[in-house]
């Protein structure tokens, strides 16, 4: 589905390139042929200088996941280039790279073959242009280490010194490429730096936060305190009273849809960021009222619980559910709740903007630089091509920077303003204006055997759903969120429903590091851990029971189609032989056959599939007589298919583990009145290092599967693990989120 193709100087990043350079781009077709082609027509682009220098483009934001660099790498590997002469770019938002939303964990997954097919094909175009140099065959070329060499006389000519010539060659077809094999890997699947490394440490790399742009004013902007809100009067007297305070302007609220608007509300203009904040504290708004006052979290809490212990849609049905529990086996049934949840990135949103002569030049701190140029565009009432978004490093995104809602407010104050603007949320502000993660309530049941295995599984969850930011009638779960580990479950049951229910959203709802997958898996790993302590059976063999033999598992939900991240279940079926491989090393790397439970102190586990890769976690606990939690250790196994770089997939899984530990131990977001409770890390903790996992300890099952998710699929296992371990040692069982409302002596 990708073709190698030329492109201009022009347009490669604006021409950075000499006239002699080659230039090449890789274009990946849309995987739905069916879909409009101008849905999806990417350009990924290297070039070779004159001087050997070659340019690579990273089109993904850096956010510490190392894609500026893991990407790049895999190019420069079938390129056979001297990693030391690659320089990497990043690019701006435009359509020609491709999809550029880093979000989904699909980063390798979807442009490992465009990157590999770039690369084989520059070096083949090298290899042809030394062979006409040489006026010899070309298979007697080969490209080694940032050069060609003639296998016969051992001559050898450098890219810089081909790059004209190859420019000129045809471009090969694929079926003339030859990719490399694994033994032959230069790069991939070794531990190669970050690129970023050197500006990291030494406080060089400019974040969204550093951002500025000539002649730019702050602004630090009052938001209406209940979603829906928005200014009705403005008392700004003492706020303009304020040293550098230079004004006030009022941001109209959104209208629904929501998807990325602005909230609206009253940005105070400053010369500092500081004055900005200090006159805004003095500001006296008037707000209007909203559907959404209402809102209390615990009331909004039973609704759910009581929804979820009803019957609801059926999502996906194998044999027959109701048969089973009629016949008079033993049941088992419980009740699970999640919270709303905050993003909370070290970085709070930032960007600066300019608007001039019917045109935007920002600079942000952001995952998804075409949605800043699709969401600024409609703010400020221009053509998408007309805004350029240059891309900062990210302090932490988590899916929150994919939501471009500050960069708008920026370009739409400095349209207002006639000057650049650079907008700064605080941490209060991003707390309590956030896209959340939704709140969730979930039923379990199971009819068992004599061995207390189920023979019948009936599960339910209601949450409001993520489409409801972008269709305010939306009140069932989307595809993709029945996707994530709900219509897909992959226990060898004879008997199976899985149904979703209606819920009304009362808050801006956006994904959040992986998503529904947070909720699901909590509920349904809760429950095999507790049908196994009822069993009185093994954790780890109770749960290799229940996934069965290994098999490819085929999803078939009702009434729609399985998610499955948008790949075909042939290249990446529901396997279970590679969920129960994890299981058994993340049981044998941790000791469980060794480490029986003694007075607060045990492990629990935990397996899950997301995001095409599968992910098991053993957490140990330590839980003292005043019910303080520790965690000395976990293990995670994860087979996430073929890995380019390791160090950053065992740098993903090391802070998913903290990011998992954070969730299932204090995080919780609530409201009262349609207000927002939590506002900063004292009533909205993180985990801090004495509470996070004192050690973790990442194993990588080396497979030749195609590439799958990291980023992400190492946070669902870790709260049931957590709440597992909790149980064996104190005998008290976790079914709402956080762990913090519990007391465990």
């Amino acid at each position: 589905m990708n073709r190698v193709q030329h492109v201009s100087r022009r347009d490669f990043l604006g021409g950075v390139f000499s006239a002699s350079a080659l230039v090449l781009g890789v274009q990946v077709l849309p995987l739905d042929l069916e879909a409009k082609p101008s849905a999806w027509n990417p350009n990924v682009y290297l070039g070779i200088d004159a001087d050997g220098t070659i340019t690579i483009i990273a089109h993904r934001s850096e956010m510490g996941t190392g894609i500026r660099t893991v990407l790049p790498t895999v190019l420069a590997d079938e390129l056979e280039a001297d990693w030391k002469r690659v320089k990497i770019e990043q690019a701006i938002g435009d359509k020609k790279f491709g999809d550029q939303n880093t979000d989904g964990s699909c980063s390798i997954r979807d442009f490992y073959d465009a990157m590999r097919e770039a690369g084989a094909s520059a070096r083949l175009m090298l290899e042809r242009a030394a062979a006409a140099k040489w006026n010899v065959p070309v298979g007697e070329c080969q490209a080694k280490m940032h050069e060609v060499v003639h296998s016969k006389s051992g001559k050898k000519l450098g890219y810089g010194e081909l790059a004209s010539l190859a420019a000129s060659q045809p471009m090969p077809k694929k079926e003339e490429l030859h990719l490399k094999s694994a033994a032959d890997f230069r790069y991939m699947g070794k531990d190669v730096p970050i690129v970023d490394l050197d500006n990291l440490v030494t406080g060089k790399g400019v974040f969204g936060m550093d951002a500025s742009m000539p002649g730019m004013v702050y602004a630090s902007i009052e938001h209406p305190p209940v979603y829906g809100s928005s200014v009705k009067s403005v008392d700004d007297a003492e706020a303009k009273k304020v040293a550098g305070v230079q004004q006030t302007v009022v941001i109209d609220g959104f209208k629904p849809p929501h998807n990325f608007q602005a909230l609206g509300g009253v940005a105070v203009i400053a010369t500092s960021n500081w004055a900005a904040m200090q006159g805004r504290k003095k500001l006296k708004v008037e707000w209007t009222g909203s559907s959404h006052n209402s809102y209390e979290s615990e009331a909004y809490k039973k609704a759910l619980m009581d929804a979820a212990g009803q019957p609801q849609k059926v999502v996906r049905n194998i044999g027959n559910v109701d048969a089973a529990f009629s016949a008079g086996a033993k049941t088992h049934e419980a009740a699970y709740y999640v919270p709303m949840l905050s993003h909370a990135p070290m970085e709070p949103p930032a960007a600066v903007a300019e608007y001039k002569d019917g045109k935007v030049i920002c600079h942000a701190a952001t995952q998804n630089p075409q949605a800043v140029q699709d969401t600024v565009a409609a703010a400020v009432g221009i053509d998408k091509s007309n805004v350029i978004c240059n891309v900062t490093l990210l302090g932490g995104g988590f899916g929150r920077k994919s939501k471009p809602d500050y960069v708008a407010e920026a370009a739409i104050l400095s349209k207002k303003l006639g000057k650049p603007v650079k907008v700064m949320w605080s941490r209060e502000d991003d707390i309590r204006f956030d896209f959340y993660h939704t709140v969730a309530g979930l039923y379990m049941k199971a009819a068992v055997d004599a061995k207390g295995r189920p023979t019948a599984w009936l599960q339910r969850s209601v949450f409001p759903t993520i489409g409801s930011t972008f269709d305010p009638s939306a009140k069932y779960g989307q595809e993709f969120e029945m996707g994530m580990g709900w219509v897909d479950l992959p226990f060898d049951i004879a008997n199976h429903r899985a149904e979703n229910g209606p819920a009304d959203n009362h808050v801006r709802i956006g994904w959040m590091r992986s998503v529904a997958h947070i909720y699901h898996a909590f509920a349904i790993h809760s429950f095999v851990d507790e049908l196994a302590a009822a069993a009185g059976r093994d954790r780890v063999e109770f749960l290799l029971d229940v996934v069965g033999p290994g098999r490819k598992v085929p999803i078939n939900p009702e009434g729609m189609k399985y998610w499955n991240n948008t790949m075909t279940q042939d290249k990446y079926p529901v396997d279970t032989a590679r969920l129960r491989k994890v299981i058994e090393v993340a049981a044998e790397r941790s000791g469980w056959a060794n480490k029986k439970p003694a007075k607060g102190r045990a492990l629990g586990i935990a397996a899950h599939r997301s995001f095409l890769s599968y992910v098991a976690a053993v957490v140990e606990v330590e839980v003292d007589d005043k019910g303080r939690v520790k965690i000395p250790r976990v293990d995670i196994a994860v087979d996430c298919g073929t890995i380019i770089n390791p160090d950053r997939v065992k740098a993903q899984f090391e802070g998913g583990a903290v990011f998992g530990t954070s969730i299932a131990m204090m995080g919780e977001i609530t409201a009262k009145n349609g207000v927002i409770q939590q506002s900063n890390f004292h009533d909205y903790p993180v985990a801090r290092m004495n509470e996070s996992p004192l050690e973790t300890h990442v194993h990588i099952v080396q497979s030749n599967e195609p590439p799958a998710g990291v980023g992400e699929p190492g946070v669902p296992p870790i709260a049931p693990a957590i709440c597992n371990a909790i149980f064996a040692a104190t005998g008290k069982r976790i079914r709402e989120l956080p762990v913090k409302r519990h007391s465990l002596v």
